[in-house]
């Protein structure tokens, strides 16, 4: 296939050129602010920052190129506008918060777990460069597992806290408390924790090498044409 990459230079952009290249694919990459007309390509493939994504993606299917994108920080009406851009083009779309497969795995087992346990917290620790909080993985994650509770009938899980000036209870998404660590020395890391009278259960996924998101963007890519639309999450690809 021959490819286009938005994010050349990133942290996650200079492994995937390799990976594709090694992958038999031929692979023009650009940088943030570079100009490239984006037609022609059999697919682009963005890990650049939330303010140039979404300029990127709408370039593209413009052009005519299905798109894979693994930059986070979309917002709803950003993937709405994309979905309706690819559907009047004829193209797929694809998206994905993670693309490493056991962290697709540990969101698809926190949601069957959700509906068994009265509590449950999502942690996410990433290097200090990170520019978003909470992570795209750990936001779809706690939505996932909001769902999940939500289809069982399950109670807002419980917490009396009534005084946090300093936001130490984290943020909230899908009613799900989040927290978010910034520290030297991390890649990309979450832990799920869940918890009921007398036991708890600890979902956790560690990426120490960029290179584990490897294996997922290759299989976006080849899917792809294949689904028209937007398509959002690895784990639409791995029947789960």
């Amino acid at each position: 296939m021959r490819i286009l990459l938005f994010g050349r230079d990133g942290k996650v952009g200079a492994v995937l050129m390799e990976a594709l290249a090694e992958g038999g694919h031929d692979v023009e990459g650009v940088e943030v602010g570079e100009k490239l007309d984006p037609g022609g390509f059999d697919a682009a493939v963005d890990f650049t920052a939330p303010t140039a994504v979404r300029g990127n993606a709408v370039a593209a299917l413009s052009a005519g190129t299905p798109c894979v994108i693994g930059t986070t920080g979309l917002q709803e009406a950003d993937l709405e506008d994309i979905d309706r851009l690819a559907r009047e083009q004829g193209l797929p779309c694809f998206v994905a918060p993670n693309f490493a497969l056991g962290a697709v795995l540990m969101m698809a087992f926190a949601a069957k777990a959700a509906r068994f346990y009265e509590s449950v917290e999502v942690v996410e620790l990433h290097h200090p460069d990170k520019v978003d909080a909470p992570s795209g993985t750990a936001a779809r994650t706690a939505d996932l597992i909001g769902a999940a509770r939500e289809d069982a009938g399950l109670a807002p899980v419980p917490d009396a806290t009534t005084d946090d000036p300093g936001g130490a209870r984290g943020g909230r998404v899908h009613g799900i408390p989040v927290h978010s660590v910034r520290l030297r020395g991390l890649v990309a890391h979450q832990e799920v924790l869940l918890g009921t009278t007398g036991e708890t259960l600890t979902l956790r996924h560690d990426s120490y090498d960029r290179v584990s998101f490897m294996p997922g963007v290759l299989l976006a890519v080849r899917s792809v044409p294949s689904r028209p639309g937007l398509t959002v999450g690895l784990e639409a690809l791995l029947d789960l």
